[in-house]
């Protein structure tokens, strides 16, 4: 099966909710919310959200290793979407205000995929701390 960029992205984001083994009615909310809103997703069918996303799952309970998931997203994600996947997937990850060590793994693997530098992560990883944050 291939994947256009946007359903990858969506499939990055949907592993991440279950990294922790728990994806929360506030991680599943915000994929959602950014899938809305965002301009990569622009033209996008929102209405293929949940059938993508239980694609994912699906994959995800037949595969021993997420790595193969990872090969997959890599395949169909264009060089120039690599720091908006990074930074979709933390969005997603951090929207609960905690990091497991299954998250932090899970991050850690994409960032060494991705092949971002070390600046870059940190940006992203420092706004997205930022817009969370609460008073």
């Amino acid at each position: 099966m291939s994947l256009s960029p946007q359903d990858a992205l969506v499939y990055l984001m949907v592993v991440t909710s279950a990294a922790d083994t728990d994806m929360t009615a506030t991680e599943l909310d915000r994929i959602a919310g950014l899938v809305e809103r965002l301009p990569v997703f622009e033209g996008y069918d929102r209405l293929q959200l949940a059938e993508i996303a239980g694609q994912c799952v699906e994959l995800m309970a037949r595969v021993d290793d997420l790595e193969q998931i990872l090969d997959q997203v890599l395949d169909a994600l264009p060089e120039r979407l690599h720091d908006t996947a990074y930074a979709l997937t933390v969005e997603v990850a951090v929207v609960d205000l905690e990091l497991g060590q299954e998250e932090l793994r899970w991050l850690e693997m994409i960032r060494d995929r991705l092949k971002l530098d070390r600046l870059t992560t940190a940006a992203i990883e420092v706004a997205a701390r930022a817009r969370l944050r609460k008073a």
